[in-house]
């Protein structure tokens, strides 16, 4: 990896580990809430395994993507499964987002149960083309602001799971926001790209040229933040994809 990404700073090191002491933290606090706390299945109210966010039947029934998405086309508002207009642009989802992979996505994100990331992750590899390797994984950025708030990154946590799945080196902090965006949740389809404009960058672009990139996020709704990272990395002349656990159509 040293081969691929410079040396970090001084003030880049002390940051991630800062980085890291927090999500340590945070694994913390939701292992003490496990402990104290029998879990339940949020899709039918069973037996619940801590390491999966749903019971092995409500897994299954989450319903699949058969195909591959395009996020510009998606972002553009054009119907996105199965395009082939636009390579560069191509994100494989596991799941279409429905309640009980709201259940899964919000225990992750808002709930602390960062140990899901693991059992996700492998469900998203699964949506991957057979045999697929990436020279890097990367994750969906969060600004620094938004991740002190939270305490992790969890794109950064199934980034690193998935990664570990499909055997391909994972690279941390890629990507970058450079300025804090509205949540995206409470835009429409032209107001997030808006949003987003301009605000992801390549940290070494040289480093990632002519490399095949995964990037990876939780879930994608309009297609507006992962076409902001591919289209971030299809300058610097890396051959990005995208990955994530659901598509919300």
């Amino acid at each position: 990896m040293a081969a691929l990404i410079p040396p970090l700073g001084a003030g880049e090191r002390a940051r991630d580990a800062l980085a890291s002491a927090r999500d340590r933290v945070a694994r913390w606090a939701a292992e003490l809430e496990l402990f104290a706390f029998p879990l339940r299945c949020p899709g039918c109210g069973g037996t619940a395994d801590p390491d999966h966010a749903l019971c092995a039947a409500c897994a299954a029934a989450v319903p699949r993507m058969e195909r591959p998405l395009c996020v510009r086309c998606l972002a553009a508002g054009r119907e996105p499964p199965g395009c082939g207009r636009e390579p560069g642009y191509v994100a494989f989802a596991a799941w279409v987002y429905e309640e009980r992979a709201a259940c899964a996505v919000h225990a992750l994100k808002y709930q602390g149960r960062v140990r899901l990331a693991k059992s996700l992750g492998r469900t998203i590899a699964r949506a991957l083309p057979s045999a697929y390797r990436a020279d890097l994984v990367l994750e969906v950025p969060l600004h620094p602001a938004r991740r002190r708030e939270r305490g992790y990154n969890q794109a950064a946590l199934l980034a690193d799971a998935l990664a570990r799945c499909i055997q391909s080196p994972r690279l941390r902090g890629g990507l970058r926001r450079d300025r804090p965006t509205r949540p995206q949740a409470r835009l429409g389809r032209v107001a997030r790209r808006a949003n987003l404009a301009g605000s992801i960058r390549v940290v070494e672009p040289r480093a990632l040229e002519g490399r095949t990139v995964l990037v990876v996020d939780d879930v994608i709704t309009t297609g507006s933040t992962m076409e902001c990272c591919l289209q971030a990395l299809a300058a610097c002349g890396a051959r990005a994809s995208g990955a994530a656990l659901a598509w919300a159509p």
